[in-house]
């Protein structure tokens, strides 16, 4: 087993032990977009945990230094980014700043805080991507304003098609420190889940919007 593959199996399990990442197949939440889904995810819930966080803000420093080592600035999303972007940053002693969802309406109208991106060679710090819409404007605003953005590291990733293929789409790297594959195994293996709420997962996974995954055998 790999270093990649050990932190994906760590940071899983302590995701699920605080229920950042909460796995309900047999009674499913609804998405904002309507859909049933067996998982909530809510990596906020990290930070009010030490030991939990402590171990995702250095699995996030780990795999940084593997997969960017040129990194000179990270750049955390709003809201539910900036606190590892700012904690990592502290533990590698690199600069750090924020992208606001929308520029300030006084002041500078700065929509970008923090160190100056222009011209340096910038990771972006995200909780989570799903459809990868957010993750992918944060990465735009940054380039507009000059940065050179080496790609995303995010905590966990659906890897839902739409969001691997509007990344691919844009030319984007991401790197997540696990996913849902690797989460959906670990929860069973650790008996959070049953092999019947596994395979329906399983069959979430591969089709979101069919509510059919609900039946799974």
């Amino acid at each position: 087993m790999d270093l990649k593959e050990r932190i994906s199996i760590d940071v899983a399990k302590a995701l699920l032990s605080v229920k950042a990442v909460f796995l309900r197949p047999s009674e499913p939440f609804t998405w904002a977009s309507g859909i049933q889904s067996p998982i909530y995810c809510d990596n906020r819930i990290v930070l009010g945990f030490p030991k939990t966080r402590d171990i995702i803000e250095k699995a996030i420093a780990s795999v940084l230094e593997l997969e960017y080592k040129d990194a000179e600035i990270l750049m955390g999303t709003s809201t539910a980014g900036i606190p590892h972007a700012a904690i990592v940053a502290d533990i590698l002693k690199m600069p750090m700043g924020y992208v606001r969802g929308d520029a300030k309406t006084h002041g500078r109208n700065n929509r970008i805080e923090g160190a100056d991106s222009k011209g340096k060679k910038v990771v972006v710090i995200e909780d989570l991507i799903s459809t990868a819409g957010s993750s992918l404007e944060v990465v735009e605003a940054l380039k507009e304003a000059g940065a050179d953005v080496l790609g995303i590291l995010s905590i966990f990733t659906y890897g839902l098609k739409k969001g691997i293929d509007r990344l691919e789409a844009a030319n984007v790297k991401n790197v997540s420190l696990t996913d849902f594959d690797i989460l959906s195994k670990v929860a069973l293996e650790e008996g959070y889940i049953s092999p019947k709420e596994y395979k329906m997962l399983k069959k979430f996974i591969q089709a979101p919007d069919d509510p059919s995954w609900q039946d799974a055998e």
